[in-house]
């Protein structure tokens, strides 16, 4: 339900909103997890796009917001390889109680993916991220607002203050979980294989920017 002010808002139920930390079903006798035909095995973060996740969670904090923070994922699939190249910050807020309850600003998002189309029309929405640093119960309800953009919507999870040494990003994309007690279907994130991944003229720009 979108109220007036076109800000999108949700509120999760039960029996949608259970992943598991490692994205799958915490009771493999009670349900299995259903994907369909794989058409992502792989996805690619580009350096860039990390920069960008950690500045906007940077620029967030400094104004009192210590929460995570979400954005849109742009890029292209070949070979059923994901290539995330570019991204945006979205408005996003949520209750801190009640993480059920979240609000994402629908009309900048349609206003950014207007305008991306036409400055760079390979590149599309092919996904979103948080900075985590793991799933949060309404991940699954946000996940489906982006399918309205890219039907097979991925999550990746961006650690923008990593402790230990290891690839700062976790991929996942939803799937269908069916429960063997007869209970209705619900989603649930199947974890996907993800690197980080550059052309040379990127490695060279990244570079600079690092000293």
């Amino acid at each position: 339900m979108s109220p007036p002010t076109k800000t999108t808002s949700a509120k999760s139920t039960s029996d949608e909103q259970n992943p598991s930390e490692n994205g799958s079903s915490t009771d493999k006798n009670l349900s299995s997890s259903v994907s369909p035909l794989k058409k992502i095995e792989k996805v690619v973060v580009h350096p860039l796009v990390l920069l960008s996740v950690v500045d906007h969670f940077n620029r967030m904090g400094k104004i009192g917001n210590s929460q995570r923070v979400v954005g849109v994922l742009l890029g292209s699939l070949k070979n059923k390889i994901l290539d995330v190249s570019n991204s945006f910050a979205l408005p996003f807020d949520e209750e801190e109680k009640e993480k059920e309850v979240w609000f994402l600003d629908h009309e900048y998002l349609e206003n950014m993916h207007t305008m991306y189309r036409k400055v760079n029309a390979r590149e599309r929405i092919v996904g979103w991220y948080h900075t985590g640093p793991k799933l949060h119960r309404n991940d699954i309800s946000i996940n489906e607002l982006i399918r309205g953009y890219q039907p097979d919507s991925v999550l990746v999870i961006i650690d923008a203050k990593p402790k230990d040494l290891g690839l700062p990003t976790e991929a996942y994309i939803a799937v269908e979980e069916i429960h063997d007690d007869g209970s209705p279907a619900s989603k649930t994130f199947e974890h996907l294989s993800s690197e980080i991944g550059a052309e040379e003229a990127e490695e060279v720009g990244v570079e600079h920017l690092l000293r």
